[in-house]
């Protein structure tokens, strides 16, 4: 796991920039912007689209959480409602796009273009998998962000300061951190990514998909 990304986990979880954003605070909803648009970007890779494309799906999703910030039961799903519009949205631009003449035919510019795709895609799944971390780490018990945000120090905290602090005894320590790291790998967004890992990847060329 991306020991980095969790270091990287300033900000309010989730679910107070959502109750925040709902009451009209523009800066919660930027935030919340920040946060997943990295997310939002990823799947449209994923389904081959390019910059504009993309860029469109993206600021229909957006608007649509917009008109439906309030509906939300539990804004710790968040994630999960963001991934499943987007996927919504880009399935329609593709059925759309193979419905017109011409459709699959490869521009000239496929190789470079496809090159760029890499390379973006490798820096969007770095974004997505931090952002992801970043909200799981959020909404663990106090208990485990305390211990892994000791576990990772640089150097690292001596065994029997952690026991002392968090009063774990010393030969548990490695078991608490294990069922800790086991509670990030089942949140919903860190699952979904890992799932998505495990699927098979068509090999789409298409321009470099970037933040809008």
């Amino acid at each position: 796991m991306a020991i980095e990304a969790i270091r990287m986990r300033d900000g309010p979880p989730a679910s107070d920039l959502v109750t925040r954003a709902m009451g009209g605070d523009s800066q919660a909803w930027d935030a919340l912007v920040e946060r997943y648009i990295p997310l939002v970007w990823s799947i449209c890779r994923r389904h081959g689209m390019d910059h504009a494309d993309a860029r469109a799906v993206s600021q229909t999703v957006w608007r649509q959480l917009a008109g439906q910030l309030g509906t939300l039961r539990d804004p710790a799903v968040l994630a999960d409602w963001l991934a499943i519009t987007t996927r919504r949205e880009c399935e329609q631009v593709v059925h759309a796009a193979h419905q017109q003449p011409g459709a699959g035919q490869m521009p000239e510019a496929t190789d470079k273009a496809g090159g760029q795709a890499q390379t973006a895609e490798r820096e969007l799944q770095a974004a997505e998998l931090h952002a992801a971390l970043r909200e799981a780490f959020a909404q663990l018990p106090p208990r485990c962000r305390r211990l892994i945000a000791m576990l990772i120090q640089d150097p690292p905290v001596p065994e029997g300061e952690i026991s002392a602090k968090l009063g774990i005894p010393a030969r548990s320590i490695r078991q608490n951190c294990h069922d800790c790291l086991q509670r990030l790998r089942h949140y919903p967004a860190i699952a979904m990514l890992i799932h998505a890992d495990k699927e098979p990847r068509s090999e789409t060329p298409g321009h470099a998909v970037a933040r809008a």
